[in-house]
């Protein structure tokens, strides 16, 4: 049973690790994404209205503002100040007039990169970035390996029952473990901490006996169980630590996966008790088992989340196991990199594939196959710390929002954008570059964060700020004559004193603010004065066209040369542009005056068009619904009976009515009308209508030829009130003779029945056996028989 229990839990942990890396993979992708679509939007300005040098830079990456005088030619907008430096240069904008503030970063901490016993392995420590929004930039840092690096290592073990053999092993430890330490650095220290599983059911029995002895009855050592106890802080004294260990003693729980997330969380937060130092900081974690993780704790009804906070009691023991859900994955990783601390997996076979997957995720951490009985763990541990110390990866801590990070770096395969930098392979005394790119998506106020190499506590201070104002050095003259002497020149542009507006204040606004006039020059979802000229005081003052076509209109929306073309000439020059539409000369015609006035080809005898549409350029343009050549006809349109029988019924009833809705239909009595082709209706009094109907030339125009309606005669009531109540009666007087049918057949019946059962019944004399005839008989003296 707890075999399979294992087994599932295993599967479970398996497919919650790989969400995550998953998770994990997606973030990069989006990275590399948003990185190519910067690379994309290259050397280009965002064509936006902007009115100020601050909106212009701000407004995109590459835009530069011109602050040359007079730069800004009659009719265009200030926006055309803004543009990327090419094109403002074409413009005849000089490079010293130009203003495209660029990104800078100074080293305010750079100390060489040392060895001893104060190493400096990175270089610079600090940086001041000033950058431009939506502008990356790149400056470089150096790291370097030193020799003697100070290592703590944290020996966190499993004490449940199966872990038995193993701690036999580790009670002695101590002294050759550091020994091993010391062979790669002198400064080393070890500390040790023990967990098992929360104590409640189902990970643990509250049987008060279990829970003192949780072990199996023939143990003889066993302490109570427990979740979570810190035991030796670090220490550089093998004695104290095999004296410490050697008074451990095996504990127990009930299920297979163990409260090792809890563990490791407390191990990693609570850095004062622990004593972790300004070192390499290992963690070294054995166990023969999986792992609860968040969510587990809802079995046992603990529905509060981990706080990823320190709690530890007086006795050293985690105060919150049984009142705290078991922590994420990704709880445990944030920690563990915050805190720079390496963990290495030594696990057994069976559940290698668990931690395997868990070493995916948590960066800067090693697997190790334990044996049985943890005899290998120092070799283990030696070769898992040769692989974390050899593999740098540098990332970044407390990032600020709209702030985003990429590194390279001149080791192989390490020059793509990626959130992470790395390098494989580093040796001690080896230098490798790493190229760091900072972008910052909004002005900010000044902002920091740290980077470096995950594991080291070593890490480079970056200092950001960003450049959103222009500096142009100006005269600040509240009067300058380039202003109409009304207000004062900034970056090249006029800041007008209260009370005045305008390109060059030359607009005295009086009651009506800027934005009001600046409205005025505005068509609805339309541009000011349709980019085709400038807006003073509230009235488009139109530009001339580049190619000399006359621009006109209250938004500066016409010119004389957005007509039709015909022969290569708006308006096939036989006619005047005027907005968009020809005016034609006479005796000409058609949307560009391409043809001359004729009503030849629309004719049937003396109708043009039957009336129902226009001959243009001697063809027929129909009203909706008739068609070509002549609009004689209307397929799609009712047919003509139904079209005129409201109308008839109106003029039959009112004869001399007012039937507004039929205006364009006459009428003509016959009372002679012969039956062929007739329309036949039936009015709303019941009476049926009779006529012909024929459509005249022009829309919506009949005549309509009638006689006298044909009314049924009224029904004779004398007869339905006679007939009805005749009706009602027959109907009671048949269903009495009915009733009075079924009745005596009932009856016949029964009787019938009767007269049958009375001559099957036989009588018989026998006596009543029960019947005692008298005894004495007293013969009455008054009474004389015959």
């Amino acid at each position: 049973m707890f075999g399979k229990c294992c087994e599932l839990s295993t599967g479970r942990h398996t497919a919650a690790l790989n969400a995550e890396m998953g998770t994990g993979v997606m973030l990069t992708v989006v990275f590399l994404l948003l990185t190519v679509r910067n690379a994309q939007s290259q050397e280009s300005c965002v064509k936006t209205v902007v009115r100020s040098c601050a909106e212009c830079i701000k407004s995109g990456p590459y835009c530069a503002w011109c602050k040359l005088l007079n730069f800004t030619k009659s009719g265009e907008q200030e926006a055309v100040r803004c543009d990327v430096i090419s094109v403002l240069r074409e413009r005849g904008c000089g490079d010293a007039d130009i203003i495209s503030p660029r990104g800078n970063h100074q080293y305010i901490k750079n100390l060489p990169l040392t060895g001893g016993s104060n190493p400096v392995q990175i270089q610079p420590q600090e940086v001041k970035l000033n950058l431009r929004p939506n502008q990356p930039w790149t400056f470089t840092f150096k790291f370097k390996r030193a020799e003697g690096y100070p290592v703590d290592l944290y020996y966190l073990m499993d004490l449940s029952y199966s872990m038995n053999d193993d701690l036999q092993n580790v009670k002695s430890l101590g002294k050759d473990l550091l020994k091993a330490l010391r062979q790669i650095t002198k400064q080393s220290r070890i500390g040790f901490g023990s967990f098992v599983d929360k104590v409640v059911l189902p990970y643990t029995s509250t049987n008060p006996k279990r829970v003192q002895k949780p072990c199996p009855d023939n143990e003889r050592f066993c302490q109570p169980a427990f979740g979570y106890k810190h035991v030796l802080s670090m220490t550089d004294n093998e004695i104290l630590f095999n004296k410490r260990v050697s008074e451990q003693a095996i504990s127990g729980n009930l299920d297979v996966p163990e409260g090792g997330l809890d563990a490791i969380m407390q191990a990693a937060v609570c850095g004062d008790k622990i004593g972790w130092g300004n070192s390499t900081r290992l963690l070294v974690f054995t166990t023969d088992a999986g792992f609860h993780m968040a969510g587990d704790g809802k079995l046992a009804a603990i529905l509060e989340p981990n706080d990823g906070r320190c709690h530890l009691d007086a006795k050293m023991l985690y105060s919150k196991s049984s009142e705290m859900d078991y922590p994420s994955v990704g709880q445990v990783m944030q920690k563990l990199v915050e805190n720079n601390i390496q963990p290495i997996f030594a696990v057994t076979k069976d559940v290698e594939p668990v931690y395997r997957r868990l070493k995916d995720i948590i960066p800067k951490s090693e697997v190790g196959v334990l044996t049985s009985d943890s005899s290998n763990v120092i070799s283990l541990i030696q070769n898992a710390y040769r692989n974390l110390s050899s593999n740098v990866i540098v990332t970044h801590d407390d990032l600020p929002d709209h702030v985003t990070v990429m590194y390279t770096s001149n080791c192989p395969n390490g020059d793509l954008p990626s959130i992470r930098g790395t390098c494989d392979n580093v040796g001690i005394g080896k230098e490798v570059e790493f190229n760091v790119t900072v972008t910052a998506h909004k002005c900010l106020n000044e902002q920091s964060f740290l980077i470096g190499p995950l594991g080291f506590r070593e890490k480079i201070r970056v200092n950001l700020t960003t450049r959103c104002e222009c500096e142009c050095d100006d005269r600040k003259d509240s009067n300058h004559q380039h202003c109409n002497s009304q207000g004062q020149v900034s970056c090249g542009t006029c800041s007008c004193n209260k009370g005045f507006v305008g390109q060059k204040c030359e607009c005295k606004i009086g009651d009506k603010s800027e934005a009001e006039l600046r409205q005025a020059c505005m068509p609805v979802n339309g541009s000011m004065c349709s980019g085709q000229g400038e807006c003073v005081c509230g009235v488009c003052h139109c530009s001339p066209g580049e190619d000399g076509r006359s621009i006109y209109g209250r938004f500066c929306e016409c010119d004389d040369r957005s007509c039709p073309l015909s022969r290569g000439q708006p308006c096939g020059g036989q006619g005047r542009c005027s907005c968009g539409t020809c005016n034609c000369n006479p005796g000409y015609e058609g949307d560009a005056c391409d043809c001359r006035k004729s009503d030849n080809r629309c004719r049937t005898g003396n109708k043009v068009c039957y009336g129902r549409g226009n001959c243009v350029c001697d063809v027929c343009n129909c009203t909706v619904g008739y068609t070509r050549p002549f609009c004689e006809t209307c397929p799609g349109c009712p047919a003509l009976c139904e079209r005129v029988a409201s109308c008839v019924e109106c003029h039959m009833d009112e004869r001399k009515g007012n039937c507004l809705v039929c205006q364009g239909v006459t009428y003509r009595e016959e009372p002679d009308l012969k039956e062929q082709r007739l329309c036949k209706r039936r009015g709303t009094d019941g009476c049926q209508m009779i006529y012909s109907t024929k459509q005249l030339q022009g829309v919506e125009q009949y005549e309509v030829i009638f006689r006298n309606k044909e009314c049924p005669e009224p029904p004779d009531l004398r007869l339905i009130i006679g007939g009805t109540f005749s009706g009602v009666a027959l109907i009671g007087i048949l269903l009495l003779l009915a009733l009075k049918a079924f009745i005596h057949m009932r009856d016949l019946k029964e009787f019938r029945r009767f007269e049958n059962e009375q001559k099957k019944s036989k009588w018989s004399k026998a006596d009543n056996p029960l019947f005692k005839t008298a005894t004495t008989t007293v013969q009455n003296p008054n009474f004389g028989g015959d």
